[in-house]
């Protein structure tokens, strides 16, 4: 399949192509990405499907076999890592041990000699405000909990104003309460700095809070990249459309197209009315007979015991035949 680019603007901060790097035993394949200024790219997929791989080749980690990566339209191949002005923030903090939380922070600062002590002292005592962790500054980085880790961790990142930060499941250590409160203070750190982020996760809510767009890697390609409403309910193949939880796919023929909505004919006895934008404003009569794929997703359905009098589009009599509790949802 050809991966996919997504143009918000005629300059991008961040421009991947044709980007291919070669493990051995593993192939990031031709990968395309374009990332605007202050804005904030969640990538998903399933262990192994390459995400680490890029992020770490974009900071420098690896050097890619074919394609470019321009940060503000400079090539940045050839330039080492601690000079792209790039943060990374892992998973598992990756502080260092022999330096307390202070030491952590201020680490990469001391890398600038153009910054005094004092310089230094005041932008670190302004972040761990911002972080919460001004009562730790002095702990033993082998003494604080998860999330005054990760804490810790962002700070030192995002104190050198990186030009984009760079997150490797940052919270999927933490539990759910601490997870939630650095989801926000990601969220407003970002609106107020417009800070850009690429960040890769395997949970859902994160994407939901966080990204302005979301993409979907397998097998070190990018399959498909967008609008978070696009992505989850326009899927555009079947690996994306399983992995983004949409279970619900029916193969069926157009069968009418009248006032924006098309009629698809799944079998004799059923035919599911849609109102896809996208595809209305193309459609014409010739598409008529032609194959296609709907789904439905599965909260986008209303159980009822009578019909509904409304103008629903879509209704039919249906038989539950088993009841599976998860949680808080059925």
């Amino acid at each position: 399949m050809k991966n996919l680019i997504f143009n918000l603007s005629d300059k991008m901060f961040l421009e991947i192509k044709d980007l291919s790097v070669d493990l051995g035993d593993f192939h990031l394949d031709h990968v395309d990405l374009n990332i605007n200024e202050g804005e904030y790219v969640i990538l998903i997929g399933p262990t192994g499907s390459g995400k680490s791989v890029l992020l770490e080749t974009i900071i420098g980690f690896y050097h890619p076999e074919t394609g470019s990566i321009k940060l503000e339209g400079k090539e940045i191949i050839n330039t080492p890592p601690e000079k792209r002005n790039i943060g990374i923030v892992y998973q598992d903090h990756v502080l260092f041990p022999n330096m307390d939380v202070y030491d952590n922070i201020a680490y990469g600062l001391r890398r600038d000699k153009t910054l005094s002590n004092e310089e230094i002292h005041d932008k670190i005592m302004k972040m761990a405000k911002i972080m919460n962790i001004e009562h730790i500054l002095h702990r033993d980085v082998l003494t604080i909990s998860g999330g005054e880790s990760q804490r810790t961790a962002l700070a030192r990142a995002l104190i050198v104003n990186p030009r984009i930060v760079l997150m490797d499941e940052p919270f999927s250590a933490l539990d759910v309460t601490t997870r939630e409160k650095l989801t926000e203070l990601i969220k407003k750190i970002g609106r107020e700095n417009n800070t850009t982020f690429l960040h890769i996760t395997h949970n859902f809510n994160e994407v939901w809070n966080l990204a302005d767009r979301v993409g979907v890697m397998k097998n070190g390609k990018l399959h498909q990249i967008g609008k978070i409403d696009d992505v989850f309910s326009r899927p555009q193949n079947e690996f994306v459309a399983e992995f983004v939880g949409v279970h619900n796919i029916f193969e069926g023929k157009v069968s009418e197209l009248s006032n924006g909505t098309v009629k698809v004919k799944i079998n004799e006895d059923i035919t599911i009315n849609s109102a896809d934008v996208k595809y209305t404003k193309i459609a014409d009569q010739s598409n008529i007979g032609e194959e296609v794929r709907v789904i439905i997703r599965p909260e986008n359905i209303i159980f009822s015991n009578e019909p509904f009098k409304s103008s629903a589009r879509n209704q039919f009599k249906i038989k539950v035949v088993k009841i599976d509790k998860k949680g808080p949802i059925v």
